[in-house]
């Protein structure tokens, strides 16, 4: 069965969708069968590989949510051998209130995942910038989460909201669900503020955090516009280095 790893923080402009492209292209460049689902709304992890997120061809985590199609009738191939991606559409901002009256409603992800996890040794999700229901149900079929935090002014505010939502899902839906690491994103080692961030989450998390640092790097910031990861765009950029590193961490915690 294929590791669920959420990336997830309310705080947007962290890097989270970075994160979640980039760290599902280096592990299927490391030969890692690997599921990239694109679970928010804004439909930039679509956009950002590529694929058009206004289309209207009904392949979507949208349909797989509301129970008209199933998950392995949405996944789409991507330029990377071992990467497929499940899109998203604007019509997933619909989902939370469709669902609203539905029994079990948090566990619709869980329940679609459970046919096609066998067939990826990763399965990364990219959750929405909020709490709301669909960050719950990818919180519930995860079996971690990583939290991307910017090495910036305000860094730790709101992470108590977002570990007190983690505790409730692993109280009442999802005991199993661990915290896979804190990813310190953003980086500019020029900067004083930057490394007093990086002090304080190493000092408040302590191992739960990468010992991978994202790098404020000007090739990942460009790679979404041409609908690439980073490595592909730029194959000895920083950022490449960055979230190869990343994706070895994990795998090497994974063994």
């Amino acid at each position: 069965m294929g590791k669920i790893i959420a990336v997830a923080n309310q705080k947007g402009g962290v890097g989270k969708t970075t994160t979640a492209i980039n760290l599902a292209a280096s592990l299927a460049v490391l030969e890692k069968r690997t599921l990239l689902i694109d679970a928010d709304p804004q439909a930039n992890t679509t956009s950002g590989m590529d694929f058009d997120p206004n289309s209207d061809e009904g392949r979507t985590l949208y349909e797989v949510l509301i129970g008209t199609k199933k998950m392995s009738e949405v996944t789409v191939d991507t330029e990377i051998k071992d990467l497929k991606i499940v899109p998203s559409h604007i019509n997933l901002v619909g989902a939370e209130i469709e669902l609203i009256n539905v029994n079990d409603k948090e566990l619709m992800m869980r329940r679609a995942l459970a046919e096609i996890s066998d067939s990826y040794e990763y399965i990364i999700i990219d959750c929405p910038p909020s709490l709301g229901l669909i960050t719950v149900n990818c919180l519930t079929a995860a079996n971690s989460v990583i939290i991307p935090v910017q090495t910036e002014f305000f860094a730790l505010e709101g992470l108590g909201k977002l570990l007190n939502t983690i505790k409730l899902i692993q109280t009442r839906l999802n005991p199993g669900l661990r915290i896979e690491g804190f990813l310190l994103t953003m980086y500019d080692g020029r900067l004083r503020l930057a490394n007093q961030v990086v002090e304080d989450v190493r000092h408040h998390f302590g191992e739960m955090v990468f010992n991978t640092i994202i790098q404020r790097n000007v090739r990942l910031s460009e790679a979404p516009s041409h609908g690439k990861p980073v490595i592909l765009y730029d194959a000895i950029s920083a950022g490449t280095n960055n979230y190869l590193n990343l994706a070895k961490e994990i795998i090497s915690k994974n063994s």
